[in-house]
């Protein structure tokens, strides 16, 4: 009498444990990135709004604003996300957007250049901000 066995036998069973921790090691490093990236362009994404009043204030005046008021926008707490804790204009129309995800605690820095009439931004990371965070316009 031939006995007919079903099933999967314990060598199979372990080779897919196996693959599924090797794509598991590898996937959630990379997750982890992604995640930090979302947070950083929140900080790019808000301050967007604040980069039009700097420049309209610098086509008005002629001068780039010191302050989040002489630019017209809100005070800089009011200014915020759910991983921007604030965002100030500084000295220059510096705009400084400050961080503070439970996976990043840095800060952008938006620096306007006026060229001919116009402004350009250059974006960078703060001193503990790894460049491959940033968001691709920042890079």
């Amino acid at each position: 009498m031939n006995i007919l066995q079903r099933g999967f036998t314990l060598i199979e069973l372990m080779v897919v444990v196996a693959v599924i921790a090797i794509l598991a090691a590898i996937a959630i490093p990379v997750y982890q990135d992604y995640l930090i990236r979302a947070q950083v362009s929140e900080g790019v994404a808000l301050a967007d709004g604040s980069k039009t009043a700097v420049a309209e204030y610098y086509n008005n005046a002629g001068v780039f604003p010191s302050t989040n008021a002489s630019a017209g926008i809100g005070t800089a707490a009011s200014i915020s996300g759910n991983y921007v804790s604030q965002l100030t204009v500084g000295a220059g129309g510096l705009i400084t957007a400050t961080l503070a995800g439970p996976k990043v605690n840095s800060t952008i820095l938006l620096s306007p250049i006026a060229t001919g009439g116009s402004v350009k931004w250059v974006c960078k990371g703060g001193p503990s901000m790894p460049q491959k965070y940033m968001s691709s316009p920042c890079r």
